[in-house]
């Protein structure tokens, strides 16, 4: 995600990255042997009308705001929660808004759909994605929907984040494959919006980009606090800032 001018960042990590899954992007979704991982609800009746799951706190019209240096420039990632929504698999979602700019241009435009379960789990059901280059399309990489051509909803968020817990975000067959594993829930975290601590930690990868890792820090009644890519010159996105 992205910022503005880049803070000094101090992170406290605790505990170790989870193992890798690998799978097949020929074959279906990955299943974890866990318990803990709840089951998409086949009725539309099993969602919430709204996202409350406090590790996310997407109220509609809140802005996070994100920055974060790369070999390129600086970065900056507007992520808004907007009043809009759209149906899938009969389930009405969150359109959320994605923005990226590298040194001021625009280069990503996203859309984002989630839903919350009556249990607070939060699902990701797709998105629409375009990468922009000098004002034009160039690629919609990444995009994908719930339901269609086989892809179908991952978790996002869990309602009750337990260490171990490891479960699929999200699956379109040689799209999108994110995994992810609850590492701990007592890390302290600073960055440019402020200090915490007791935050979740989570660590995300894809069998589409071997060796690739994401390590992120939530915290509860706040959202997404800091991401940290562990290649490609070790990438630190942090938020900045929250808009209403």
């Amino acid at each position: 995600m992205s910022r503005i001018t880049p803070p000094v960042i101090c992170v406290v990590l605790t505990g170790a990255l989870g193992a890798a899954c690998r799978t097949d992007p020929s074959t279906a979704p990955a299943t974890f042997s866990n318990d803990q991982v709840p089951t998409f609800p086949s009725d539309p009746g099993g969602f919430a009308a709204q996202i409350d799951n406090p590790y996310l706190h997407f109220a509609p019209g809140r802005v996070f705001v994100y920055q974060s240096q790369t070999p390129d420039g600086l970065e900056t990632d507007t992520v808004l929660v907007t009043n809009e929504t759209k149906s899938i698999l009969g389930i009405t979602v969150t359109v959320v808004h994605d923005i990226v700019r590298l040194n001021g241009s625009l280069t990503e435009d996203t859309f984002d759909w989630y839903a919350q379960d009556t249990l607070g789990n939060v699902w990701y059901l797709g998105e629409d994605s375009k990468q922009i280059q000098n004002g034009v399309v160039v690629g919609t990489v990444g995009s994908w929907e719930a339901g269609v051509n086989g892809a179908s909803a991952g978790i996002i968020m869990l309602a009750e984040p337990k260490v171990g817990t490891q479960y699929q975000q999200e699956f379109a067959a040689g799209v999108a494959e994110d995994n992810a594993k609850v590492l701990n829930l007592s890390s302290n975290v600073d960055v440019a919006y402020g200090s915490f601590t007791e935050c979740l930690k989570t660590q995300e990868w894809t069998p589409l980009e071997p060796g690739a890792r994401e390590t992120k820090f939530y915290k509860s009644g706040v959202g997404l606090l800091l991401t940290l890519e562990h290649r490609g010159g070790g990438t630190q996105d942090e938020l900045t800032a929250i808009e209403n």
